[in-house]
């Protein structure tokens, strides 16, 4: 696994803060004793907590599954009630933020896919006294929008890394594939690649959460333009789709991708996929909750001003015997 540029090591991040601890559509839920780590041990012996989790994600989308195992070993640890929502809308997400103000929670997680949808109900959590850490996307709007800290990748790096590995595959033509029109960070990622690749790049937009459309499309880009050699996806789920469309288009192109989850090492295994840029979702949810715990109890905050960033690594099939239990489980 090569950990590209500018990622942060956090390990000595995670170990401070366990031991400072001592021993999709709308919707939400209570997920607080539901951890993804198998963590054992005692909670917190600090007063119970409330924190909220709002984030873009649209149905189906296994990644923010892996955010959430993080986020609900760190709350069961940390003596945390997590609550959990999400809209793929701006406005909806904003919403889910003005509810969780409402219910006077102690602290906030929430991503910035669409950040002009979110900076006007942010004012009113800093307003309210409520602190906000912000997580996997828009982190060049965390400082202006009152966050403490943005925990995540920097996209553009991201997208450059895969550019640069494409380059040393040989590649010539990429067609990048965005699963949700407006996100800020998908759009920085195609142009990254785009920054860094010594071949050329296509965008094209899917509906992520339409799985016969999304590929139905792929497909057909594939079939109409047979010069593409390397299709990028941007998520994890997005890479299954297209591994079938490139079926159906009879085509040779290399499927790879952003983001891993369980399919995604099975198919790095079978050779289907090429590589996966993996920005740890499970430390997201998890170092976002510690957070806002240890600002609480202790005044912390991480970054020092600075993203906390968590990835991004290339994943290739010589990686899957040391990630597949980890992916089989939920936190990789």
């Amino acid at each position: 696994m090569r950990t590209a540029r500018t990622a942060a090591a956090l390990i000595a991040v995670i170990a401070l803060a366990a031991g400072c601890s001592g021993s999709g559509g709308k919707n939400e839920e209570n997920a607080a004793d539901d951890g993804g780590g198998g963590g054992g041990g005692k909670a917190a012996g600090t007063p119970r907590l409330k924190i909220a989790m709002v984030t873009h994600s649209g149905e189906g989308d296994t990644f923010w599954d892996i955010v959430q195992n993080g986020a609900k070993e760190a709350a069961k640890k940390d003596n945390v009630e997590f609550l959990y929502s999400n809209d793929k809308e701006g406005k909806g997400q904003a919403e889910l933020v003005q509810t969780a103000i409402d219910k006077k929670v102690d602290g906030i997680v929430v991503t910035l896919a669409k950040p002009e949808a979110m900076k006007s109900v942010l004012g009113k959590a800093k307003a309210a006294g409520i602190p906000v850490v912000t997580i996997n996307s828009g982190g060049e709007f965390s400082t202006a929008f009152g966050a403490l800290s943005h925990i995540g990748q920097d996209e553009s790096v991201a997208g450059e890394a895969v550019g640069d590995e494409l380059t040393e595959r040989g590649k010539k033509k990429a067609l990048c594939v965005i699963h949700e029109q407006g996100n800020v960070s998908l759009e920085q990622r195609c142009a990254g690649v785009k920054k860094s690749f010594d071949g050329t790049v296509e965008n094209l937009n899917v509906d992520g959460t339409n799985a016969p459309g999304s590929q139905s499309s792929i497909s057909a880009k594939l079939q109409a333009a047979k010069d593409i050699d390397a299709v990028v996806t941007l998520g994890a789920p997005i890479a299954a789709y297209s591994v079938k469309a490139k079926e159906d288009a009879d085509s040779k192109a290399e499927v790879d991708t952003f983001d891993l989850n369980a399919e995604v090492v099975k198919r790095l295994k079978a050779d289907e996929v090429g590589f996966a840029v993996d920005q740890q979702p499970y430390l997201q949810g998890y170092l976002a909750i510690d957070e806002l715990w240890l600002y609480r109890t202790n005044a912390n905050v991480l970054g020092g001003g600075k993203p906390v960033l968590t990835g991004p690594a290339v994943v290739t099939k010589k990686d899957v015997p040391k990630l597949e239990k980890y992916t089989a489980r939920g936190t990789r």
